[in-house]
């Protein structure tokens, strides 16, 4: 059974997904905000529970009052093994600082497919708690987030990491 919430934050409202799944309780699937390329769309077989999600709205909370530098939730987004990987080497960008799509490309094990893995990054399904707005042009520019560059420029500004 999927189900989701909403909750405001400083970006808009979010979209919480989870689902239980056995043997490993209840996983974050998905986050999103309101306007991004990408959002996730409520199904009418998705049922609205906000228990659930107690723990990832104490997170998301304490994150944007600045007081969370990592993210402890039990997560199951599904894409391709290629994209998990990257989406997993996301991970590693530690709070406060940004990587290169190049970078990014050589820590996922797939070094020179800067490309696909921007394809990747954009197809994230878990924004903030797996921070692709961590991730900028080879420039240092800000490129690329699915949620608008005003909302990677507030988590970037809110990190230290402009």
């Amino acid at each position: 059974m999927t189900v989701y919430t909403t909750i405001d934050s400083p970006l808009g409202e979010l979209t919480l997904v989870g689902e239980e799944l056995p043997g490993r309780g209840f996983a974050l699937t998905a986050v999103s905000v309101r306007g991004q390329r990408g959002e996730v769309t409520v199904r009418p077989q998705w049922r609205r529970d906000p228990t659930p999600f107690a723990e990832t709205e104490r997170q998301l909370r304490a994150y944007f009052a600045g007081e969370l530098t990592d993210f402890d939730l039990p997560l199951a987004p599904r894409g391709t093994e290629f994209r998990e990987r990257v989406w997993k080497a996301l991970d590693t960008i530690p709070y406060g600082s940004t990587v290169t799509y190049r970078e990014l490309s050589a820590r996922a094990g797939s070094p020179g497919a800067v490309r696909a893995i921007g394809g990747a990054v954009g197809a994230n399904p878990l924004m903030i708690i797996r921070p692709c707005h961590r991730v900028v042009g080879s420039d240092g520019s800000l490129t690329g987030y699915a949620g608008g560059l005003d909302r990677k420029r507030a988590l970037l500004a809110l990190e230290g990491a402009l």
